[in-house]
């Protein structure tokens, strides 16, 4: 019988001690109440309480949380759409008693808070605005969340608009917006490099003609200074030789090549009118006449 006592005392004794300790985990509070009033908060590691007496009613993570709520609203120009806000918060360690015992759901309260911010401000945005200036209301929501969820205990790291999803005939019709615009776009500069290869194939056309002009007049200064030479040449070594000889010697040397040449042409389209060298004469005297005319009508003007 002693021996059975002992036994239920030392294991009466090893309960007591067990339900005595307990522990808490890294970055928890566990708090402690008394006869049903608070005692104490318990970081972590070993700790002890009073067998029977001492309870521990809740244990509090103080690890940062997020919440991600999702809100429907309209915009200003009447688009529904739905924003995803994303709260960043945390307990703070001095204020765990408030968050534990003052708020019994707190998603709840920080989900009531942005739903009333996200929609008091949106409706005074149009969509196109609502993409831009999320990070405004972002910033609107964590403002709101400081002043209130402080007193509870609770502190805002961060809030974030993570996402904006209108209706999908909405999304729809901006594409079909934005895909118009850019080809628009891609037409405007079409029509522009259009348009610059014009001018630089005019430029081109204009420039060219304008050196072909130059070498045509440089060809007949040419010819009219290797002209020039030849008569005097073949006047002073032929004696009784008149320029009108050798003009038409000229003419008849040119007639020669020009033949020559259209007969080495293999795709040549030139049709050759009935004619004969010694029409060359007649050719020259009527080039003659035609100038002596002109300088008689030209002295007639003058005197007049």
């Amino acid at each position: 019988m002693p021996y059975a006592i002992i036994g239920i005392l030392v294991l009466f004794f090893l309960i007591l001690l067990v339900s005595a300790l307990y522990t808490v985990k890294q970055q928890t509070a566990a708090l402690i109440e008394r006869f049903g009033r608070f005692n104490k908060v318990s970081n972590s590691g070993l700790s002890a309480k009073i067998p029977f007496i001492d309870k521990i009613v809740g244990r509090v993570s103080l690890r940062i949380q997020q919440l991600d709520v999702r809100v429907e609203t309209k915009t200003k120009d009447n688009v529904f759409v739905f924003v995803v806000v994303s709260v960043q918060y945390y307990v703070i360690p001095t204020k765990v008693v408030d968050a534990f015992y003052r708020l019994q759901n707190p998603q709840a309260q920080i989900t009531a808070f942005v739903f009333d911010t996200v929609r008091a401000r949106v409706p005074a945005l149009i969509l196109d605005d609502l993409f831009e200036k999320k990070d405004e209301i972002a910033l609107a929501v964590k403002t709101e969340l400081d002043q209130v969820m402080d007193d509870f205990g609770y502190a805002i790291i961060k809030a974030l608009v993570t996402d904006i999803d209108p209706d999908a005939m909405v999304k729809q019709s901006m594409n079909e917006i934005n895909a118009a615009q850019r080809m628009r776009e891609a037409a405007i500069q079409q029509a522009e490099a259009d348009k610059i290869r014009v001018v630089k194939a005019a430029e081109g056309e204009a420039e060219s003609k304008a050196l072909q002009g130059i070498g045509i007049a440089n060809q007949r200064r040419a010819i009219i200074e290797g002209l020039q030479s030849s008569v005097e040449s073949f006047s002073d070594n032929v004696p009784g030789t008149s320029a009108s000889d050798v003009m038409n010697l000229v003419l008849m040397t040119q007639y020669f090549d020009t033949i020559k040449d259209i007969g080495l042409s293999s795709k040549t389209n030139t049709i050759l009118i009935p004619h004969s060298p010694g029409g060359m004469g007649d050719i020259s005297e009527q080039m003659r006449n035609a100038i002596i005319t002109g300088n008689a009508a030209y002295s007639r003007d003058d005197k007049s």
